[in-house]
């Protein structure tokens, strides 16, 4: 047996789940469920070769879903001790810009803009290589509008963004685990911690 990779993502309305074993992908799976990620992950794994054992896990550590990046890290964390491996992050814009870049005829910068919750979006601006323009922020839809920075919109809010800044191309995409040797080196090998992007909506009480 190569050297395995099991690449997780729990970012988004979107469950997926991919091993690779010497970068050649054995076993994937992927569902957009909305909610219940918890119940859904783990059969997803064990249902991959050899339930899913690696030498490497990659999971998505947002900026997302709070409950879904808890989720997925987690989940890696827990495996990555059980199994031995080592486990490490990758951005979730970055890939959702990879898997737009791979549409493409030619390279040309993309702007990835992923819905936030409560009327907010996370936009990232990146070039053609992959590589991230500037730090993702998160923004309203006004002014998300004035920060796209290419023709091409990509993410779970690009039809929405597309209908206020008419781009040349926009591509409604959640990211997907099968899709992270797309992904450029430096976007998938950040430590395993969550980058929520937004406060939870849960807050603590205030004990007066």
């Amino acid at each position: 047996m190569g050297e395995r990779l099991l690449a997780i993502d729990t970012a988004t309305i979107a469950c997926s789940v991919a091993l690779f074993e010497d970068g050649a992908m054995i076993g994937s799976s992927y569902a957009e469920i909305g909610r219940g990620h918890a119940e859904k992950l783990i059969p997803a794994i064990e249902q991959l070769t050899d339930c899913g054992r690696a030498d490497r896990i990659l999971v998505n550590c947002g900026p997302g879903s709070f409950t879904g990046v808890r989720i997925g890290i987690s989940a890696a964390k827990a495996l990555a001790l059980a199994w031995g491996a080592d486990a490490r992050g990758y951005n979730c814009l970055a890939i959702v810009a990879a898997q737009a870049l791979r549409r493409l005829d030619t390279p040309q910068p993309v702007c990835v803009v992923m819905q936030a919750g409560h009327g907010e979006y996370y936009l990232q601006n990146f070039f053609e290589t992959g590589h991230p323009m500037e730090p993702f922020k998160t923004l309203t839809p006004e002014q998300a509008a004035s920060a796209v920075k290419a023709d091409v919109i990509a993410g779970s809010a690009a039809a929405e963004l597309a209908a206020v800044v008419a781009p040349d191309i926009h591509f409604p995409i959640l990211p997907n685990a099968a899709d992270i040797s797309l992904v450029v080196d430096q976007m998938k090998n950040m430590p395993a911690t969550a980058t929520y992007g937004r406060k939870p909506d849960a807050q603590p009480a205030t004990i007066v």
